[in-house]
């Protein structure tokens, strides 16, 4: 029976986008599975490597990110030819870091003059990225969009606030929009939102999650990244179908543990190795989690993953993947003096100096235990008021147990056994009377539990009784009174009687009332009926 692969099918692919101008054109997105499942659709268009460079001198890189550079860091368009044709860079991101109001804020005209050069001065798509604050931006971005007018620049990022005046000029002046969010996939399908209703098609549009860097936030950028796929090409979300970009080199680099120098912690290696591996780590994650651009700075950390691609692509081993090629010197660190001292004693060989020792301490217990009462004769010796003749004469009488004292130790010595046995019943005393003990206080505590249970219930079942007698008295009460109020009812009746005929016996021609000695009725409906026939006489 052959194998066969189940497949997911796929409601939607992602958008294919064109990047940059005439020959100079890139295409990402276009395809029509989940990253680099090729069983179950096509992988159109690799993802791309876009390498940074910056406007102005970037002096707080460290030194391993300024090494490949130390040429050209102060030329831009000569720092981007650079990264095109010694490193293969696919496009090159410009961030306009000179711009930003807190530090130099470069004009909008000088930062348009510096975009054309790079523009010029390369033969791939340009991305100019902005400062990130929405006032100035909105300034220079726009600007910029208006003076490289269909040169198709990737521009970026453009957020709800700015999607009016910088994705307008995007719009207007034929570009492409980087419409970036912060972490939260339903903030990302608005803002395409909000620039599609702008008029901006969606083919236009590449979507920036907000990237975190290693140990900074990857984990959140990636489950976004994630849903946004799933959502796009599972739940076929138009407004999602469309390529990813992340800014990958600033928020690695940017971070402590890759620019801290060997000197504040050795513990953790070589400086330009570290930065290079994080760097690598985060934009691998960031390829499995979807990523159609990654934005990255060392010359290292692009040649790594563009054969990684290569091997999840093509396949292959990794083994044929170079390590990492130092520009700096290599730093010496001495690892062996920071690590602890190795204990290769094996637990066996522990416990036997331990048993030993025992051993030779327990002849000189018994020994000290013999000499006790030998010490304590003499110190009682002096005391005694005995002639000294009597003390001589028994002097030698003690001499045979000193000898016979100093034998047995010899012979306890010769025989550890005895020792140990001694030893290993004591301990099976000790155990046996803790567990008699614990067995003691558990019967203990059980007991004291069930007669704390059985007083429970006993206490229930007196409520209960109690409330019983309580019910049956006031029931017994209740026919007392009924009987009591019967009683009252028939001797009034008796009266009412009387007074009647004694009122009726002086009227002449007149036959007195009479009434039933036995009336049917019972209580007050009786004695309504007779009040009745008493007023019916009377009148």
């Amino acid at each position: 029976m052959s194998f066969e692969m189940i497949k997911e099918k796929y409601t939607g692919p992602i958008k294919e986008i064109e990047l940059g101008k005439g020959d100079n054109t890139v295409k990402v997105g276009g395809e029509t599975c989940l990253p680099f499942y090729q069983f179950e659709g096509e992988v159109t268009n690799r993802p791309k490597i876009a390498m940074e460079i910056w406007d102005m001198d970037p002096e707080e890189w460290p030194a391993a990110a300024r090494e490949p550079f130390k040429d050209v860091i102060g030329d831009p368009a000569a720092w981007a030819k650079k990264c095109v044709q010694d490193y293969g860079a696919d496009l090159i991101c410009l961030h306009l870091r000179s711009t930003d109001p807190n530090e130099h804020d470069v004009s909008a005209e000088d930062a348009v003059a510096k975009v054309k050069k790079v523009n010029e001065a390369i033969d791939v798509p340009l991305i100019v990225w902005g400062t990130a604050n929405p006032d100035k931006d909105s300034v220079v971005l726009k600007k910029v969009a208006e003076d490289c007018s269909g040169e198709n620049l990737i521009i970026g990022p453009i957020e709800d606030v700015t999607h009016k005046s910088i994705g307008a000029a995007v719009m207007g002046y034929g570009h492409t929009a980087v419409a970036s969010s912060p972490i939260d996939i339903n903030l990302a399908k608005q803002i395409n939102i909000l620039l599609e209703n702008l008029g901006l098609p969606l083919n236009k549009i590449v979507v920036d999650p907000t990237t975190g860097g290693l140990g900074y936030g990857l984990e959140y950028s990636y489950s976004v990244m994630e849903r946004i796929k799933l959502a796009a090409m599972t739940f076929g979300d138009d407004k999602l179908q469309l390529p990813l970009i992340n800014y990958i080199a600033f928020d690695v680099w940017k971070c402590k543990e890759a620019k801290q120098p060997v000197e504040e912690d050795p513990r953790i290696g070589d400086p330009e190795r570290r930065a290079i591996m994080m760097e690598t780590i985060a934009a691998t994650t960031y390829l499995m989690a979807g990523s159609n651009i990654l934005i990255l700075r060392h010359p290292e950390t692009v040649r790594l993953v563009r054969q990684y691609i290569e091997l999840l692509l093509e396949g292959g081993t990794a083994q044929d993947v170079a390590p990492i090629q130092k520009n700096l010197s290599q730093p010496e660190i001495d690892y062996v003096s920071m690590s602890p001292e190795p204990d290769l004693t094996i637990e066996e060989a522990k416990e036997a100096p331990k048993a030993e020792a025992k051993k030779e301490e327990a002849p000189k217990e018994e020994t000290k235990k013999e000499e006790a009462p030998k010490e304590e004769a003499k110190e009682k010796a002096p005391k005694e008021e005995a002639p000294k003749e009597e003390a001589k004469a028994e002097a030698p009488k003690e001499e045979p147990p000193k000898e016979e004292a100093k034998a047995e130790p010899a012979q306890e010595a010769a025989q550890p056994s005895v020792d140990e046995s001694k030893l290993r019943a004591e301990i099976e005393d000790k155990l046996r009377k803790e567990m008699e003990e614990k067995l003691r206080r558990e019967t203990e505590s059980k007991a004291k539990a069930e007669a704390a249970e059985e007083s429970a219930e006993q206490k229930e079942e007196k409520a209960k009784k109690a409330a019983e007698e309580k019910a049956r008295q006031e029931a017994e009460a209740r026919e007392k009174e009924k009987e009591k109020l019967k009683a009252q009812l028939e001797k009034d009746e008796k009266e009412i009687r009387e007074k009647v005929k004694k009122a009726r016996k002086g009227q002449a021609g007149q036959e007195a009332p009479s009434f039933p000695e036995k009336p049917e009725e019972e209580g007050p409906e009786r004695i309504l009926r007779v009040l009745r026939q008493i007023h019916s006489q009377a009148a």
